[in-house]
């Protein structure tokens, strides 16, 4: 994910979530809707989420050092789960928590006029926020599934920014048939109900970010295909016999370290082996650009069908 995609579909979002917020507390100061005080909730959460996410892509932008050597490269995963988790409290257990209250304690709409207003123009201004996430993931989706994006993308923004704005679309259709049909009605239930299906989305698009991001968190390699293209780097040449072993692991979203124990010919000298080495390292770098950090530990391969090694085997333990 470029980062100027990702932070202008986040932008876009934070500045669509922030008038929206505004629009549906007044509405809700004169109607007293359910519903629309759970929507308000909802954008003030998610208009959160976006300063949340913008604030962990310049925290992972510093410079490693020697408490993190590695970088700071996961901080945008550590944030990505804090919305997760925020979008989970305060959007979808308020809503629901809001919801039920209005079940027990019906209150009958005023201005019913104002809510449906403000609902309408907050459908427009997030289907344009919906789509500039669309068209910025759609840079980066490939022919991935959107389903697949999701789950696979090593970058968190922009599904998170995606899943949100579906959500807060969805939850807007929810929270204008809820108060249109209290009007059309006058039973309030209806707009308590709304709120309820607003808590159940928000609740289970959070468990599903919280789900991906903690597996980006645990640490996630390198994706089938890019795992393929290292390994063809690697035999490319004819400076190794074999693959012994390899690993990768996703140091933050546009970072991937690559560790590889490969088998050289036994009658190579250190020399060779070492210019060898580097061939090997701009190969996977040409191949898969985020592999920033290459550790290639050179050894000889030693067929485990065979008692004992060759006797002219000299094994060269890991360079560093």
């Amino acid at each position: 994910m470029s980062a100027s995609g990702g932070t202008k579909a986040i932008i876009a979002a934070f500045l669509a979530n922030t008038g929206i917020a505004i629009t549906k507390f007044i509405a809700w100061g004169f109607s007293g809707s359910a519903s629309m005080l759970a929507e308000a909730v909802h954008s003030v959460a998610d208009a959160g989420n976006q300063l949340l996410l913008i604030f962990g892509g310049r925290q992972a932008k510093r410079a490693a050092d020697k408490e993190h050597p590695f970088g700071y490269g996961r901080e945008r995963y550590v944030y990505a789960f804090v919305v997760a988790i925020i979008l989970f409290s305060v959007g979808g257990v308020f809503s629901i928590y809001e919801g039920v209250d209005k079940l027990q304690h019906p209150h009958e709409l005023d201005h019913w006029w104002l809510p449906l207003l403000v609902l309408s123009i907050a459908i427009v201004l997030e289907s344009f926020s919906l789509r500039t996430a669309v068209k910025e993931s759609n840079h980066v989706r490939g022919k991935q599934s959107w389903v697949q994006f999701v789950r696979h993308a090593k970058a968190p923004e922009l599904p998170v920014v995606l899943l949100e704005d579906i959500a807060a679309l969805l939850g807007l259709v929810f929270a204008f048939i809820g108060v249109g049909l209290t009007v059309l009605t006058g039973n309030p239930f209806f707009d308590a109900l709304g709120t309820l299906f607003i808590g159940t989305l928000l609740i289970v698009v959070a468990i599903v970010l919280g789900i991906e991001t903690k597996s980006l968190l645990v640490g996630e390699g390198a994706t089938e295909a890019d795992h393929e293209k290292i390994e063809q780097a690697i035999l490319a040449g004819t400076e190794v016999e074999r693959i012994i072993h390899m690993k990768t692991l996703y140091l933050g979203p546009d970072e991937l370290l690559v560790a590889a124990k490969v088998g050289f010919h036994a009658d190579q000298r250190l020399l060779e082996v070492a210019t060898a080495t580097n061939v090997i390292e701009q190969r996977i770098r040409h191949a898969v650009p985020a592999a920033r950090v290459i550790y290639v530990e050179p050894d000889v391969y030693v067929d485990p069908n065979l008692t004992a090694p060759p006797t002219d085997a000299i094994v060269i333990k890991g360079l560093e």
